[in-house]
């Protein structure tokens, strides 16, 4: 069992909850208990690959975060969530931008600074940023060095836009919607989210609807 495994993290479950039924079937499998890691936390509401470190696999944890990722998002233009994504509270509005919308994304390719989502997994005198904004308190997180390799808009509706990137670790795409909402004189958030590849490894469709995960033979680099 040991290695990295790869796994379709649906909506509407954490990443360790998936994780965790993950690590049960391969422990079935093995007959014994697995020492075992996820390799990249998806928010609640989104979607798409989440790599299993299995056994000597968990030392290459570090290695993965600073693989480039891939996501594909519906940014929903207008209005802004507390979370910045369709689970939160609608805390301001504003209008759907019709212009502009490819330079003010180009900004945000390279290295950026990004003030994390309060929501975010981010520690806080040692606690999870999101859990003090659930008891209620106030955070404002440092902005962070992140680095954004390609961004594209793939479709427009009325109210919303497609967008795929590749961005490096701890990159937030709903701060991303967020920054480009408000360049261009808006605000935004995130009604969709879904991870398709980090690094060689791909989400395929085989590994939905809570099919069995897949050993992770990546395909030949270059990458992307």
């Amino acid at each position: 069992m040991d290695g990295t495994w790869r796994v379709h993290k649906p909506p509407g479950v954490t990443s360790f909850e998936r994780f965790k039924e993950v690590v049960s079937e391969l422990e079935v499998r093995a007959g014994s208990r697995l020492r075992a890691c996820h390799g990249g936390t998806l928010d609640p509401f989104a979607e798409g690959l989440l790599l299993v470190l299995v056994g000597d696999a968990v030392h290459s944890f570090e290695a993965l975060h600073r693989l480039p990722k891939t996501y594909v998002a519906d940014v929903r233009w207008g209005i802004e969530t507390d979370n910045l994504d369709p689970t939160g509270a609608v805390v301001r509005e504003g209008t759907v931008p019709r212009a502009g919308l490819d330079e003010a994304l180009s900004a945000f390719v390279g290295f950026t600074e990004q003030v994390p989502p309060a929501t975010s997994a981010k520690r806080v005198g040692g606690e999870r940023a999101y859990a003090r904004v659930h008891r209620g308190e106030a955070v404002e997180l440092p902005p962070s060095r992140v680095y954004l390799h390609a961004a594209r808009w793939l479709i427009h509706g009325d109210t919303w836009s497609r967008l795929e990137i590749v961005c490096g670790g701890g990159f937030y795409v709903r701060a991303l919607a967020r920054d480009v909402a408000a360049r261009l004189g808006t605000v935004a958030h995130l009604s969709r989210l879904e991870r398709s590849r980090i690094g060689p490894y791909v989400d395929e469709p085989g590994l939905h609807h809570g099919g069995e995960p897949g050993w992770a033979r990546p395909p030949s680099w270059p990458w992307p």
